[in-house]
């Protein structure tokens, strides 16, 4: 008759492989942010995908849907309802591109532009909080280096 040694149960937890991932670090880091900023942005009832459409139309007046969907990796028809939302809140209009005739230019409405102004802030400064144990210098670095991995 053999005996078997008693199961063995983690006194403490072991995570230093998970801790040596990227991706891990990455979405660890991105669950801290992401929490701040549903919270923040709740005020203007806009999700991060609202957020990213409507910051690109405010640095980018003309905009079309087919850029926004190769800028933020979304398929045409999942924007197409996102900028529709966006215009029945009278965030956004759609207006005739000047180059192209079958193209539709996207402009913030005077009312898109203040909560755009208003939430662009207060995203720069969760972003700074979130990120308040890093210098600014380690934080454009940390931003750099994110950008080299989804860039290639």
């Amino acid at each position: 008759m053999t005996v078997s040694s008693p199961p063995k149960f983690a006194s403490t937890v072991d995570s230093t492989m998970l801790e040596g991932l990227v991706g891990y670090n990455a979405r660890r880091a991105y669950l801290v942010i992401i929490e701040i900023f549903l919270k923040r942005m709740a005020v203007y009832d806009l999700r991060t995908v609202d957020f990213s459409i409507l910051s690109l139309i405010t640095h980018n007046p003309g905009i079309t849907s087919r850029q926004l969907s190769a800028t933020l990796s979304l398929l045409p028809p999942n924007v197409v309802g996102m900028v529709s939302a966006l215009e029945k809140r009278g965030l956004i209009e759609r207006q005739p591109h000047p180059l192209d005739g079958r193209a539709v230019g996207l402009h913030l409405t005077p009312a898109g532009e203040a909560l755009v102004a208003e939430a662009e802030s207060t995203v720069e400064r969760l972003e700074i909080e979130a990120t308040s144990s890093l210098t600014a210098t380690e934080r454009k670095t940390l931003i750099r280096l994110l950008q080299k991995i989804y860039r290639t």
